[in-house]
């Protein structure tokens, strides 16, 4: 009778394991960030929605690579959920990276309306007809500000600063229009490269550079503001298109359901880290950011990475 029972319990799981799915979700950030706690939400509750049909592993920290690595990855078939930025999209389809010109967004509110715009519609669907990856969620990232160990009161304060920006050309856009010499250092190497001098400064949001740690191996945090950024929850097109119209629909609704989750918890975050960078003794700058921005304007012109400026005064319009 428990032979019986045994050989019963092993089917059953033989029959459970062949109906199971099991997939890989990565990212580049850290585990005590939103985008992280999110993700595991989100994979276990894709689990319970789809009665365990698909088993989803969170790899965040560039586990699985760099952002670049697990943006090929979508394509390679080596991950089929990734969290990444439209600056990575743009490498397979230049205008959706319109988002990343410097003070394109007002703020957090603003870059939400886009969202759910008929603009950020055709950008995206631009992706996917190019990549064939599907665009599901979008999470606020947060607002990139500037770190460095020399005062920054204006762009000429920039001039010839070495300063680690990613190797994407709408986030060198601001340094390069002030003068800096940027250099672009994977994002798990930053820390390093400030503690020992080879680069002087960075930018990213405040929450970043909080996680990171930068604030550590830094003196200034200058308010910037030249991006508000953004992460894109892709789902793999070999994946997407295996999914069924259900399916679909529940990876949707759980990973925008993350999405905003991370997204209120950063903003929340945010607002305190003003006064946390001044109490670890650091000099909080603002500056005028109407100077940065018309000297972007004037030195950097849209067509340089492929954008449409027309994509870019419609998302200036969006309410």
């Amino acid at each position: 009778m428990m032979l019986a029972m045994s050989v019963a319990a092993m089917f059953a799981t033989t029959e459970a394991g062949m109906a199971q799915t099991k997939l890989k979700w990565a990212h580049v950030y850290e585990t005590s960030e939103p985008f992280h706690t999110a993700s595991l939400w989100a994979a276990q509750e894709i689990g319970k929605r789809t009665n365990g049909r698909y088993q989803i592993d969170v790899y965040p920290a560039s586990q699985l690579g760099k952002e670049a690595d697990i943006n090929q990855g979508l394509s390679l078939g080596s991950v089929d959920i990734i969290i990444s930025g439209s600056s990575f999209a743009a490498k397979s389809f230049a205008p959706i990276g319109v988002t990343y010109y410097p003070y394109t967004f007002r703020d957090a509110d603003h870059l939400l309306a886009y969202t759910k715009s008929d603009i950020f519609k055709e950008l995206a669907k631009g992706y996917e007809d190019k990549s064939g990856h599907h665009i599901v969620a979008v999470t606020y990232y947060g607002v990139r500000q500037t770190s460095s160990n020399k005062p920054i009161k204006s762009c000429a304060d920039m001039k010839g600063l070495k300063m680690r920006v990613p190797d994407v050309p709408a986030y060198l856009a601001m340094p390069r229009a002030c003068g800096a010499n940027t250099a672009p250092i994977a994002f798990a190497e930053v820390y390093l490269a400030l503690q020992n001098g080879t680069v002087e400064a960075q930018e990213n949001p405040l929450t970043t550079i909080e996680a990171k740690k930068f604030y550590e191996v830094q003196k200034h945090i200058v308010l910037t503001g030249h991006i508000v950024d953004h992460l894109n929850t892709v789902i793999a097109g070999a994946l997407w298109k295996k999914l069924s119209d259900e399916d679909k629909k529940i990876f949707t609704d759980v990973a925008q359901e993350a999405a905003a989750k991370a997204t209120e918890e950063i903003k929340q975050n945010e607002a305190k880290l003003v006064a946390f960078f001044k109490e670890k003794g650091l000099t909080v700058t603002e500056v005028d950011k109407n100077e940065f921005r018309d000297i972007v304007l004037k030195n950097v012109p849209f067509e340089t990475f492929g954008y449409r400026k027309a994509d870019w005064e419609r998302i200036q319009a969006v309410k």
